[in-house]
């Protein structure tokens, strides 16, 4: 039997700086370092989390800001399970994955305002007259 590794760098000519937390094939990492940028990306998300019950019960931000602070809050956890637990970069390599993440994207948006859409044009049509709406005295 011949191995089918030999001879053969899947990782040949890419930047060594640009690759994923987590993914131990690109740069001689060991387990040990595996392990801790999972646990970073843990440490993040709880954090990240936590945040977020902090920013809807404290008295210190103003209240109509509460809602943006929350979707930054919950953007910025998207781009922490993205990076260590999705390992999305700008890796050639991960185009298919990028590309498969956008399709995704694509989809639930299409999905969710042709929802809405479809929702408030029966609303509009299904609305009766104000006119009719009136009882007699």
């Amino acid at each position: 039997m011949t191995d089918l590794s030999e001879g053969r760098d899947d990782y040949e000519g890419r930047d060594e700086y640009d690759i994923a937390p987590g993914v131990t094939q690109a740069a001689e990492y060991n387990i040990r370092e595996g392990i801790q940028t999972y646990t970073i990306g843990l440490v993040l998300a709880v954090i990240l989390t936590g945040a977020s019950f902090y920013v809807v019960r404290t008295p210190l931000i103003w209240g109509p800001a509460i809602p943006t602070a929350l979707i930054v809050l919950a953007i910025a956890q998207m781009g922490v399970h993205l990076v260590f637990f999705l390992h999305i970069t700008t890796d050639p390599d991960n185009t298919n994955n990028t590309l498969a993440l956008a399709f995704g994207v694509l989809i639930v948006v299409l999905i969710l305002g042709g929802t809405l859409w479809i929702m408030g044009n029966l609303n509009d049509r299904t609305m009766l007259p104000s006119s009719t709406m009136q009882m007699p005295p």
